[in-house]
């Protein structure tokens, strides 16, 4: 079956600027670049090892936030970012669009959103999808043909593909029960506040016991004391819990019809000559390691016995942790480390 891989543009940017891997590359120009081509090597890694058929990027729209006007304080606790984090925001659309890849700034929405439509748009033609991104949202989007590729900190060493068998082993929650999970729970860091008494091991306590927010609010006092204890049971059968469920529940839900390119636009392989020029007019100059990319082969061991020549060292290792070695070789739940 195809695969389309998502990248979460902002999250995997914001992670690389932080992570300051190549922290004080510029361009020519003498513009900050080392988040950018953390990103591109988010993008080279993620193709390399799950080997997809098409690729899109999202980001959110610098401009105008539909959540925002519905909730004004979504989001809004969050400090001014840094000058060349924001600059390498900014130039990494247009970088990206310049190496060939299919890129998506969606007016009023964010990268999320190019999440889910993705997702949903590789569904609807038959194709499996792999969502690449730090923000644990994502799990809501989990189904029998969508994965998420989570980034955690410590970068790629640390990242873990999470499937619809191998959430519940994480969260002890299904994908149909994140979004409640996480409503109740709340989200500090988009200012999102949860249901009082409510953190992840009482919120899972409660949706094993009833499978819904619903199902929950229809139970009887008895049953919710006995699922979640006197004064979580209190908490959720006030008007504020219901509330905030709401609020948190559609904010928290990402939109799936976004207007994005076809998959045929999106379809690897990339021209490497057009690639490799956009990245060296910003100071990045990576070759081999685009292989997944633009249809090469991995490169080759160094000498026999030893790992291929690497033009992102820091970003190993190559071989998957838990034994993953292809796209397709985990036993369905199994949780790939790389």
């Amino acid at each position: 079956m195809p695969m389309l891989l998502v990248l979460d543009g902002n999250s995997l940017l914001h992670r690389a600027y932080h992570a300051g891997v190549f922290e004080g590359m510029t361009a020519p120009d003498g513009s900050p670049v080392w988040a950018l081509r953390g990103l591109i090597g988010y993008l080279a890694r993620a193709a390399a090892h799950v080997q997809p058929d098409a690729v899109i990027v999202g980001f959110d729209c610098p401009v105008s936030s539909a959540r925002r006007t519905q909730f004004p304080g979504y989001k809004a606790h969050r400090p001014d970012k840094p000058g060349d984090l924001t600059a390498q925001l900014a130039a990494a659309p247009a970088l990206l669009t310049d190496a060939g890849v299919c890129t998506v700034v969606p007016p009023a929405y964010e990268a999320d959103d190019v999440l889910a439509s993705g997702a949903a748009l590789a569904r609807a033609a038959g194709w499996e999808s792999v969502l690449m991104t730090s923000d644990r949202d994502a799990f809501a989007l989990i189904d029998e043909t969508t994965t998420v590729l989570r980034v955690r900190n410590g970068g790629f060493d640390e990242a873990v593909l999470v499937d619809h068998e191998a959430l519940p082993a994480l969260y002890g929650v299904r994908p149909s029960q994140y979004r409640d999970f996480a409503a109740l729970r709340g989200d500090p860091s988009d200012n999102l506040p949860g249901v009082r008494r409510f953190g992840a091991t009482t919120a899972k306590k409660l949706l094993t016991a009833f499978g819904s927010v619903e199902a929950a609010w229809e139970a009887t006092a008895d049953a919710l004391r006995e699922a979640v204890g006197d004064l979580a049971a209190t908490h959720f059968t006030a008007a504020a819990a219901r509330e905030t469920v709401t609020r948190n529940r559609t904010l928290m839900t990402m939109r799936t019809d976004l207007e994005l390119p076809p998959l045929t636009g999106a379809r690897l392989p990339l021209n490497y000559m057009t690639m490799r020029q956009a990245l060296r007019a910003r100071g990045i100059n990576l070759g081999p390691s685009l292989w997944a990319l633009v249809g090469g082969a991995p490169p080759l061991p160094s000498a026999p016995g030893e790992p291929p020549a690497d033009e992102m060292p820091e970003l190993r290792p190559w071989v998957f942790r838990g034994g993953m070695t292809a796209r397709r070789d985990p036993t369905p739940g199994q949780l790939a480390l790389f």
